[in-house]
């Protein structure tokens, strides 16, 4: 197939999960012969090349020009209130029509190259999808993530959400992450029987418990104050309040009732970094709660997972969680929040032969603990947690299985 993708994030310019998923998704789909062009932001110094080949992808990446003094005249007020997010939308803007327009006049009517498919992830990337379907009749696979109204807890933009129920009714498919969020999704107005779930993957010799040397180890924890005798519970992920970061915190005086000797590492960056300091000051947890405020590269992640002993995410609302298969495919028992949509109670099992960790209730302190505690209390089990979640993704979870099912999807709307 050839394929063109819109996303808002990809190598070197990653953000978040969204960025990790379209590298490696778009990778393995070149690996099976598909031929795949890439429609992204370059940076705010316009610095990344406009077009290039990388690792047999073609990229290409619009110059960003400043159209926000233009935009409050012709925007809603919802978009108004977003005071200096007024910019963001605007480099949206530019972006995706930048590059549908890119793809339609140069690519397809003046090079004469002919795509299968167009994909766009989230609705970030919605508008250029939907033009080029417009302009083209395309089909379009429209990916959802996640949805403003989950990300900000219901407090979300009007506008956001209409972009996103737009791109869900122009698009021939809506592929997304989990079950959990179909149900969202359909909730949300999104037609039922153009909804389809492909999970997300990892790379299992990527993360793998064997590439990490005992230095690398003994290197992370002693940068934390983690001594050989004690638990290191690894949170990491974005510091806003989905997370349930601030909940995890609240937990360990609970968990350290149980395992006095158990310390909190915290990874990430956000608009909670001034409150969870300043929660970790006043519940007097700064000797047990350690942070580190950075955007880590993956090499240090899988060293992070490396030295740990546990891996919890409470998050209220999380459509995947491609952190728990990180850490499981390192063989960390995890504990996540199971409550709301959250894409993590399907890839952890809770209970029976093949547990990998535990569901816990993200609003609940207490239970948070109750999950920690089962884990680390029982050396044995702990390490049976990791093995049954390394096999886990083996069995389910790899990009490649992944990306062959998703092609696969592709496949029945390029065909009609």
């Amino acid at each position: 197939m050839k394929i063109a993708v819109f996303v808002y994030e990809y190598p070197p310019k990653i953000v978040g999960g969204l960025g990790t998923y379209a590298a490696e998704i778009t990778r393995k789909f070149v690996l099976n012969d598909h031929d795949v062009t890439v429609f992204t932001m370059n940076d705010d110094a316009g610095s990344l090349p406009t077009r290039e080949i990388w690792r047999g992808i073609e990229i290409h990446r619009p110059l960003h020009i400043d159209v926000s003094d233009s935009l409050p005249d012709v925007i809603a007020e919802d978009i108004r209130k977003w005071g200096r997010g007024i910019h963001l939308f605007g480099k949206l803007m530019v972006y995706n029509y930048l590059s549908a327009a890119k793809l339609v006049n140069e690519l397809i009517k003046k090079e004469g190259l002919k795509y299968d498919v167009v994909v766009a992830h989230d609705w970030l990337s919605a508008m250029g999808g939907i033009t080029v379907k417009r302009e083209t009749g395309l089909p379009l696979a429209f990916h959802v993530h996640s949805t403003e109204k989950g990300r900000t807890l219901g407090n979300g933009s009007s506008v956001v959400s209409n972009i996103e129920l737009r791109g869900g009714k122009m698009a021939d498919m809506v592929v997304t992450v989990s079950y959990a969020m179909k149900d969202e999704l359909v909730q949300l107005g999104f037609p039922r029987e153009k909804i389809h779930v492909s999970y997300n993957g990892v790379d299992p010799q990527k993360y793998k418990p064997d590439n990490v040397s005992q230095e690398a180890i003994q290197k992370i924890r002693a940068k934390y104050g983690v001594k050989d005798d004690e638990f290191m519970i690894l949170f990491l992920g974005r510091l806003v309040l989905v997370k349930g970061v601030d909940k995890l915190i609240m937990a360990m005086p609970h968990i350290l009732s149980k395992i006095p000797k158990a310390k909190l590492v915290v990874v990430g960056v956000g608009d909670l970094q001034e409150y969870l300091t300043n929660l970790t000051r006043m519940t007097k947890l700064d000797e047990f709660v350690k942070f580190c405020f950075d955007f880590i590269p993956e090499e240090e992640r899988i060293q992070h997972y490396a030295a740990c002993d546990i891996a919890v995410f409470p998050s209220h609302y999380e459509p995947f969680g491609i952190v728990a298969l990180e850490a499981m495919s390192m063989e960390k028992p995890v504990v996540v929040g199971a409550a709301g949509v959250s894409g993590m109670r399907e890839i952890v099992i809770c209970c029976g032969e093949d547990q990998c960790g535990y569901h816990i209730d993200p609003n609940n302190p207490s239970d948070i603990a109750w999950g920690v505690t089962s884990a680390l209390e029982n050396p044995e089990r702990r390490k049976m947690l990791g093995t049954n979640g390394r096999k886990r993704v083996l069995e389910e979870f790899t990009w490649s299985k992944i990306a062959e099912k998703t092609v696969e999807l592709y496949e029945t709307i390029a065909k009609r």
